[in-house]
């Protein structure tokens, strides 16, 4: 099958919707499908089709690059500008189905050039725009969901990462939604990578480690962490870069920020926790929560959006109210007094993810092009 997955981002821009669609156009190659790849160009690049994207040389396939520019007060965010590239990779690699991943810019226009060429499309809900506009801008929910809502609506199928993402789309009248989880790395990210060395360089006191893997950005709402920074015996630990970096600084004393870490190095930090603690109310799913568990570590997570899916209350972490940093500092202090309880999570949490393979979910993706395409003959029948 030859399929055109057109992205608002991709490696090495590091993020849910950069990592999904590296994994799933790994998984299309390793099936043995033809993929191609649209995303905007990394700061500095000028590159069109290349059979190998000189910004990220781990590519499983080719990659064009359309011209963009920084999202203003947030350049690593990258924002695709009008360009014929789009038209002319679709038609150029001859696509039977086109894969839109996370659409609201450059994947608006792709679906407007799949409707125009007659191609099924697959739009995957990846960003809570909404929450996004919320946070941000104090208001515009309602242009996010008129906007979202007439992409996925014009796609054959939207599939949401979770259920709670699920019913937020069925909620605002999208149609046609099934649900799609993520996958993740079990062998990169195990509990055999904890490192003592490693622990005692973070806390040379010899304190538990709670850490945050992620974006430091205003919609995360790390700032929440603060409680757990005053916790006797605790060092927080911050892996990730962003806008709010250097606010947090200030709003986390004492805690350890290690900038941007990935591959092995990132698994060394996730297995060396022991408390992992999200504070984004607005996420879809939460690949960070999944690489967690799948590296033995108890979670502490809003009960809100993706995690829902992912922590089980009292058995893999705990669940607290959104936006509450008293709950947040509660959760992990009862974890970080309990070693035992937390070892036990951490064990149940690894055995809740090992079936959650990329492979498997990349099967998954594929049973859902099989349905579009089914239906797009049988209409045509």
């Amino acid at each position: 099958m030859r399929v055109v997955i057109v992205t608002e981002s991709f490696p090495p821009d590091v993020n849910g919707v950069a990592h999904c669609t590296l994994q799933t156009a790994r998984h299309l190659v390793a099936r043995g499908h033809e993929p191609l790849v649209i995303a905007p160009a990394a700061a500095g690049t000028t590159s069109s089709a290349v059979s190998a994207d000189p910004t990220y040389t781990d590519a499983p396939c080719p990659v064009v690059r359309v011209p963009s520019l920084p999202l203003p007060g947030y350049p690593q965010v990258r924002v695709a500008l009008p360009s014929r590239r789009l038209a002319a990779a679709l038609t150029g690699h001859r696509a039977e189905l086109v894969h839109l991943a996370g659409p609201f810019v450059l994947g608006v226009r792709g679906m407007a050039v799949a409707t125009r060429l007659g191609l099924p499309a697959v739009a995957v809900y990846q960003t809570d725009l909404a929450g996004y506009a919320r946070t941000y801008l104090g208001t515009g929910e309602n242009a996010a969901w008129r906007r979202m809502r007439a992409v996925h609506s014009a796609a054959d199928l939207t599939l949401a990462p979770s259920a709670a993402a699920l019913r937020d789309l069925t909620d605002h009248g999208v149609p046609r939604v099934r649900l799609w989880p993520r996958g993740v790395d079990t062998v990169r990210f195990r509990p055999g990578l904890r490192d003592e060395a490693l622990r005692r360089t973070l806390a040379p006191g010899g304190e538990k480690i709670v850490g945050y893997v992620g974006r430091l950005a205003p919609e995360k709402h790390v700032e929440l962490l603060a409680g757990a920074c005053t916790l006797p015996g605790v060092r927080v630990v911050v892996v990730g870069d962003g806008p709010s970096e250097a606010s947090l600084r200030t709003a986390l004393p004492g805690a350890v920020f290690l900038g941007r870490r990935t591959g092995e190095e990132l698994a060394r930090i996730f297995a060396s926790l022991d408390v992992f603690a999200h504070t984004g109310p607005y996420e879809t799913f939460c690949q960070t929560v999944q690489e967690a568990m799948a590296s033995g570590v108890p979670v502490v997570a809003p009960a809100a959006g993706g995690p829902l899916d992912l922590v089980d209350h009292g058995r893999t972490g705990l669940l607290v109210p959104p936006h509450d940093p008293g709950a947040v500092r509660a959760a992990v202090g009862a974890l970080v007094a309990d070693p035992a309880r937390a070892v036990a999570y951490g064990r149940t949490a690894r055995a809740a993810v090992e079936g959650r393979t990329w492979a498997a979910v990349g099967d998954q993706l594929l049973g859902h092009y099989d349905e579009v395409l089914r239906g797009r003959t049988a209409v045509a029948a």
